[in-house]
């Protein structure tokens, strides 16, 4: 392994950790949130700001922080985000009131989202060829799902062991650390700076926007929810007449972004909203405590974690994201069905373990495959804000998921016995989530066939000036003959 190769796996470990504490940190506070609400004096209602203070601010702020990627080099934003977070989250872990801890949460969203928005764009600039590229979205899938798996059970353990500060406390040392490695380690682009186009007014409105449109998810705010479309159109037509818009139109205005993004929103909508409901199921029907939640939890972020590390990366250099990500939504799908069909009286290993491993082998191709499809054909001046765009449409996904299907398995069937009205109540939400599954295969059956030419070389700055990007926009058209031309997905096709 050349040098070369050594050192930009070494800045994919520094992004990996980096969204590793991220995945870390909501799982593990999701654990500790009784403990919390116990020993801060939160309200009922009010403990759920523990997670909802961070969730408004990391979706806010995803596509400003996108831009200033663009802008100022992503790697200065990553490293930002990564402090903010890293002392936040030592806040957090002092914090005496419920007050203190709510607006430590929200600075540790914003570090959050400054750090995340570049992740994807970063690792598609740092392995631009086809296989190097799906092995290294294989890993990031990996670490999410280990993340996940971790957080589950360490939540668990170091909340009865230690005390839940201690689940904010251990960022700091891993921050530090990964801090440290990062501005050795990653690569330094130059960004043209905000004279390129930093839309304050812009900014404002799209953060307020989405800010409102995940407030309004989580707390049921129908001023929000009333509130949040007015702003996200007044954003769009500040950026039709802006001199500098924050989000060129060109880019919002290419159809396969907007089409790809909206099957990550409903295969993220799933997938987090099935997390959740699962681990309620798990623990009200089936009377498992917190830390046996996450052992039954275990099976699907490990077989996630090794498909996407060890089976992704080889089908989709083989057959390209396309097919792979369709064959993924199948076994998605199989899996939430087999879930759907669970008796009351559950057996974890005969009626639980087997639709969690179908789905863990589906979703370990499909977080991947969906991912690259997101960023196919965005331009090198545009990775941050695609970027960006993508994690907003994860989180915006997660959060209405998890809305929808809350309110599905809240509305059980009346006259039931408690635990049997429980049991159908989850059961028709497992049902709606592979609804979402099916919305998502016939968008990526029907509608992402294949990158429109425009979009498959796109200018960086409008000029007419070809630049090729996206999944294998890296390797030079000299690798390919005359008469071929690349699909933007890394294949070759003969004129």
């Amino acid at each position: 392994m050349s040098p070369s190769v050594n050192h930009r796996s070494a800045a994919l470990a520094v992004l990996c950790a980096m969204s590793l504490m991220i995945v870390l940190d909501s799982t593990i506070v999701a654990v500790a949130v009784p403990d919390i609400q116990r020993e801060l004096g939160f309200s009922p209602a009010g403990v759920s700001w523990v997670v909802n203070a961070y969730l408004v601010a990391f979706a806010g702020l995803l596509l400003l922080a996108g831009r200033l990627g663009d802008l100022l080099g992503a790697w200065r934003v990553f490293l930002a985000g990564l402090a903010l977070f890293t002392v936040a989250s030592l806040l957090c872990g002092l914090a005496p009131t419920a007050g203190w801890l709510v607006s430590g949460r929200f600075v540790q969203g914003a570090g959050g989202a400054l750090a995340a928005a570049v992740v994807i764009g970063m690792i598609v600039r740092l392995f631009p060829e086809p296989g190097a590229q799906a092995r290294a979205m294989g890993i990031y899938s990996f670490t999410q799902a280990g993340g996940a798996a971790l957080g589950f059970v360490a939540g668990g353990v170091l909340t009865d062991a230690v005390g839940w500060p201690v689940i904010f406390l251990v960022n700091v040392p891993i921050g530090a650390a990964v801090y440290l490695a990062g501005r050795r380690l990653l690569p330094r682009e130059s960004g043209p700076g905000f004279a390129a186009g930093l839309d304050l007014p812009g900014a404002a409105l799209i953060t307020a926007g989405l800010s409102s449109g995940v407030y309004a998810i989580i707390a049921s705010s129908p001023l929000a929810g009333v509130l949040a479309p007015v702003l996200i159109v007044a954003f769009l037509l500040r950026q039709r007449y802006a001199r500098r818009p924050l989000i060129a139109l060109r880019v919002l205005s290419r159809r396969w972004l907007l089409i790809a993004n909206a099957a990550v929103l409903l295969i993220f909508a799933t997938g987090m909203g099935f997390q959740f409901l699962n681990a309620l199921f798990v623990q009200r029907v089936m009377g498992y405590d917190a830390l046996g939640t996450g052992l039954a939890f275990l099976p699907t972020p490990l077989v996630i974690g090794i498909v996407s590390l060890f089976v992704a990366p080889r089908v989709t250099a083989r057959f390209g994201p396309r097919p792979v990500l369709l064959a993924g939504l199948s076994l998605f799908l199989v899996g939430l069905l087999l879930l759907a069909r669970m008796p009351v009286e559950v057996s974890y290993v005969a009626d639980m373990l087997p639709p969690l491993i179908v789905m863990g082998l589906g979703v370990g191709v499909t977080v991947p495959a969906i991912i690259m499809l997101a960023m196919a054909g965005a331009a090198p001046a545009d990775t941050g804000t695609v970027s960006g765009f993508t994690n907003t449409a994860q989180q915006a996904g997660g959060a209405l998921g998890l809305s929808i299907l809350a309110v599905v398995a809240a509305n059980r069937t009346a006259g039931s016995t408690e635990v049997a009205a429980l049991h159908d109540g989850y059961v028709r939400a497992f049902l709606v989530a592979a609804g979402f599954v099916v919305a998502a295969l016939l968008i990526t059956a029907l509608l992402l066939r294949r990158p429109p030419a425009g979009e498959q070389r796109c200018s960086a700055d409008g000029d007419g000036e070809d630049v090729h990007a996206g999944l294998g926009g890296g390797h030079a058209l000299a690798d390919v003959g005359q008469g071929e031309v690349t699909d933007g997905l890394g294949r070759v096709e003969r004129d």
